[in-house]
This record gives structure tokens, sequence and C-alpha cells, in this order.
């Protein structure tokens, strides 16, 4: 039985190629489990997950990424956000009209559209990659964000599960180094298509039940490969009754009160985990004008 929710990054001692691996259940299941998505949406979430999870993993500083999807199809948007210690929280928001969408495609489920992805440095500016959703996947339209944004070839693979509420990922990604000489280059290129190759050979039920080691011997058993510790992958979702009350502050002290006035409360619902937060005028006393009768 595969090790879940971990993360596991290793490299290839004798090539400029490096990897990662992912496997999760129960920070998958935690993000699904408060909504009635359809089977295919539940899917390209668990996906979107594992993907958000690898790339989060390439940082080199600590902050954040989120990676949204959105078009013109049944899903308006679908985001998972995640930091450098793998905290992950995410979403996906279905038109009213296509709450029960059996679609199942990346494009049947997004239509046409774009993928964004913001990084947001602790320290340093955000910054944000836009590109269209024009490949038949979403680890292929993944590829082609490194590809023209990053210019590092890169290439992923992510599986999911619906039965066993399992989601995976691995990707691989070329080290450029040395003297930038042709030969040198064809070398790591030629290195990092024999990895691809290799890693192509994954079947989803060897990445949903090996454990990594056994998982990396199996596909690379010929080659050095150096397995760094793994990290834990959780699901977080940050709502807390602070941040709510930091929200309603910004109301005007006239409309808080005749919130209160007609239903006696004010009641905010976090969309990703569905708590809900009650606020009465004890609560909220505060924030109303001492002048206002």
């Amino acid at each position: 039985m595969a090790a879940t929710d971990v993360l596991n990054r290793y490299l290839f001692n004798d090539m400029h190629v490096r990897g990662e691996l992912v496997q999760l259940s129960n920070s998958y299941q935690s993000i699904i489990k408060n909504h009635n998505y359809p089977i295919g949406v539940r899917l390209l979430l668990g996906e979107l997950m594992a993907a958000t999870c690898l790339l989060t993993a390439t940082l080199k500083f600590e902050g954040e990424i989120t990676v949204q999807l959105q078009g013109d199809g049944p899903i308006g948007y679908m985001s998972v956000n995640g930091d450098h210690n793998q905290k992950m929280r995410g979403i996906a928001k279905l038109k009213p009209e296509q709450e029960q969408t059996t679609a199942n495609s990346l494009h049947q489920l997004i239509g046409k559209g774009t993928m964004v992805i913001t990084i947001r440095p602790e320290k340093g500016e955000a910054y944000q990659g836009v590109v269209a959703l024009e490949a038949a996947t979403l680890a292929e339209c993944l590829a082609h964000y490194f590809d023209v944004s990053e210019q590092i070839p890169t290439k992923i693979w992510l599986f999911s599960d619906d039965a066993k509420q399992q989601v995976a990922g691995s990707l691989i990604q070329l080290l450029p180094d040395g003297d930038g000489s042709s030969e040198n280059l064809t070398k790591q290129e030629s290195d990092f298509e024999h990895i691809a190759q290799l890693t192509n050979s994954i079947r989803p039920d060897e990445i949903f039940s090996l454990e990594a080691q056994a998982l990396l011997y199996r596909l690379y058993h010929q080659e050095k490969v150096s397995l760094f510790d793994p990290q834990a992958v959780s699901y977080q979702c940050g709502c807390s009754r602070v941040k709510c009350l930091g929200a309603i502050s910004q109301i005007e002290p006239t409309e808080i009160e005749s919130i209160l006035a007609e239903q006696s409360k004010i009641s905010m619902t976090c969309d990703y985990c569905l708590t809900t937060y009650d606020f009465f005028y004890e609560d909220l006393k505060s924030f109303i004008s001492k002048d206002i009768h």
C-alpha cells in the first residue's frame, strides 16, 4: 500500500534531470467531501490538485501558487491553491444550469478557456502566467505553460481514481547546466527524453499502490536516483471567524444594522469548505456607529 498525502522529490545523479512524485488521498477527499460535484468535476479537480502540488514543489522560495481554470463550459472556474509547505485547498464553481453535468474531459468541462497560474512569493512581487487550454489534457497544458513561460523542458503525468478517491502525479524537468555548447545541450535533451520515456510507462494501479521507492525502482532501476525525504501534503482551508469579521468590518455600519434588524445575524459561508460562521449583535456592535438608532 502506497504512503498517501506525500510529495517526493528526486534527482538523477548522472543526468541533468529532476523529478517529483505526489500521491494523495485524505487531502483530496477533504477538498471534495462537502461538495456534490459530478464525477467528471471531481476527477478534474483531483488532477488540478496533484498538478498544483507538483508546481508548488518547483518553487525556489517560500510562497504559494494558485492554478485556476476558467472558460465557457459547464465549469465557470476551478481553482487550487498550495504553498511551499504543501498546504492545499481547492474549489470548482459550476454554472447553475450545469450542476449535474455528465461532461468528463478537460474541454467538455471548461470549454474554450485559459489556465491562469499566479505565484505569490512571501517576499517580493507576485507574478502571473496565462496560457490557453488548447491541448487535450491538463498535463499537456501544463507542459505547454513551462515551454512558453519558463522555457524549461517539463513533462507531467496526472492520475485520478474516483472509486479509490485518490489522485497522483509525476513531473520530470530538465536542469540545464554546463558550457552551453550544442554537444552538451544535445546530451541533456537526450537524457531528458530517455527519462520521459521511462516515466511514460507508469500505470495507474502502480502509482496508487506502490511506495515511492518501489515505484522509482520499477521505473528507473538502471539509473542512479537520489530520493529526498518526503514532504507531507495536507488540506488547509484557511477560513476563520477572524477573517470573516475582517470582511464584515468593510461593510457600511448602516447596512450591518439593517441586516441584523431583518435577520438577527449575519452569516458567512466559506466557498471552499462550506463552513458557516454566524455573527450576532454582540459580535458586531463595535462595527456599528454609536450615533445610529
